[in-house]
């Protein structure tokens, strides 16, 4: 048996014990208001046709938990824990206000992740990335899109325009190459033998001359005996 809640939380209405409110910039909040947690409930209703039997836990509630769990790496012991000491995780999985309470046992995440298979999670996903998209700040170099503000919109003719931006460039500094060996590659080592055995060798062959014959030796490389 499902029973949909009476409507959606917003950050307003969440009730905490002590004077304050959320910070609407936190990240479960923010992440809160892109999930479109009604969409997903509509399909989600529809895993619980009959009307007998116990309530089952709401969709933004057991969503939200395998998401804190997912995201955070916690085990399911953990997630309980610590939505129980978090009221920004508390509000994310729709609780109307801060409790001290465990919202649920542990032994339920198992049954959420039935619920939610890995093609219905990929359907949530999908969403989460279009509501994203569909709320994410305007690009003002993209067609379309306002003006800045401040300034003049007229084109001067004497002055060549500058083409339109055609997309943007992401680079990342850790794929490009770099010839730089590090403390651990054995070509150094390797590198470092060569060099003391060069070294080696070309001692060796000085001691043997100056041996062999000292005077001429001494002669040659203009020593005065």
């Amino acid at each position: 048996m499902y029973r949909r809640p009476t409507g959606q939380m917003v950050i307003e209405d969440f009730i905490l014990p002590f004077e304050g409110k959320l910070d609407a910039n936190n990240r479960w909040v923010k992440l809160a208001e892109i999930i479109p947690w009604s969409t997903i409930e509509n399909d989600y209703a529809k895993l619980f046709p009959s009307n007998a039997g116990e309530v089952a836990k709401p969709l933004r509630m057991v969503l939200g938990s395998l998401i804190i769990k997912e995201k955070c790496g916690f085990s399911d012991r953990e997630t309980v824990e610590q939505i129980t000491e978090n009221p920004y995780l508390q509000y994310f999985i729709g609780l109307e206000k801060y409790q001290l309470e465990p919202p649920f046992d542990p032994s339920l995440m198992v049954h959420f992740r039935k619920r939610l298979d890995k093609e219905t999670l990929k359907k949530i996903n999908e969403l989460i990335c279009q509501g994203k998209q569909t709320k994410g700040p305007k690009d003002p170099d993209k067609p379309g899109s306002p003006p800045p503000s401040g300034g003049t919109t007229k084109q001067d003719n004497s002055k060549p325009t500058q083409p339109a931006n055609k997309g943007k460039l992401l680079l990342d500094a850790t794929c490009a190459p770099a010839d730089i060996r590090y403390p651990t590659d054995l070509s150094l080592l390797n590198e470092a033998r060569e060099k003391t055995e060069e070294m080696i060798d070309t001692l060796y062959h000085t001691a043997s001359v100056w041996k062999e014959s000292p005077a001429l030796t001494a002669k040659k490389h203009g020593v005065i005996t």
